[in-house]
């Protein structure tokens, strides 16, 4: 079967051990839709990836990187690590979006930002917050969605100290149940933040069980970059790619 490629090139960003954004892009974008990946490093395998990890990573130089993605011509530019900008606030994400644009004449969109769209869209403003972080980058990242609007009712921590690699094997089951720790009467929403954890695959499973929308990292990034080009958005993985 010939698939066609008529559609826009899609530049994406991911840390160098990330292992679970490539399969989640095949999911969740049209076949038509080619995504060119670009790795970076910046930060230290071996160590556990605490807040000055991820704020080092978010900091790094990543000019060739741009260079180098930029020469696909995309007609968009994902940063896909979520914690790298959720460690330096709103104004820093924002600047970084600004300069991926700037050097590479793409739509740029982070997986941070896409967190905070993805929740304005669906109108919730109380969330159930999981990720597999350590607890000092989950305190930021509830800082970084309160000071959108976003604010946190419920939080799940994952429990355990896990490293660059173990984040990216956590199972959709060990997701899903931490995901469940999140919900409470007061949620609107369940948001699972890291473009490494293999939560597009509990979204279906977890708004059935919950009856709540469910936003994470890669899926609303895509269902963001979806809007910004205008192309079909993924069946099957949520309500946030069904409203517009």
């Amino acid at each position: 079967m010939t698939i066609p490629r008529s559609g826009p090139k899609i530049g994406v960003l991911v840390p160098y051990t990330n292992v679970n954004l490539e399969p989640d892009m095949g999911l969740l974008l049209p076949a038509s839709v080619t995504c060119h990946f670009e790795r970076m490093g910046g930060y230290d395998v071996e160590e556990i990836p605490g807040s000055a990890q991820m704020a080092g990573l978010g900091a790094s130089d990543i000019d060739e990187t741009l260079r180098l993605i930029a020469g696909v011509r995309p007609a968009a530019v994902l940063y896909g690590c979520t914690s790298a900008t959720l460690t330096h606030g709103p104004a820093f994400d924002r600047e970084l979006a600004n300069k991926i644009e700037r050097t590479t004449g793409a739509v740029s969109i982070t997986a941070a930002g896409a967190l905070v769209a993805g929740s304005n869209r669906l109108g919730v403003t109380r969330i159930g917050f999981a990720s597999p972080y350590l607890g000092e980058i989950n305190d930021q990242a509830v800082a970084f969605l309160a000071s959108q609007g976003v604010k946190t009712a419920v939080r799940a921590d994952i429990g355990r100290a896990l490293g660059n690699y173990g984040q990216g094997e956590l199972t959709p089951d060990e997701v899903f149940d931490l995901a469940l720790r999140a919900n409470g009467p007061n949620v609107d929403a369940i948001v699972l933040s890291c473009t490494d954890m293999r939560a597009t695959e509990t979204i279906a499973r977890l708004e059935a069980t919950t009856g709540k929308p469910v936003v994470t990292s890669n899926q609303a990034m895509v269902c963001m970059l979806c809007d910004a080009l205008k192309l079909p958005k993924p069946r099957n993985y949520g309500r946030l790619c069904k409203v517009h």
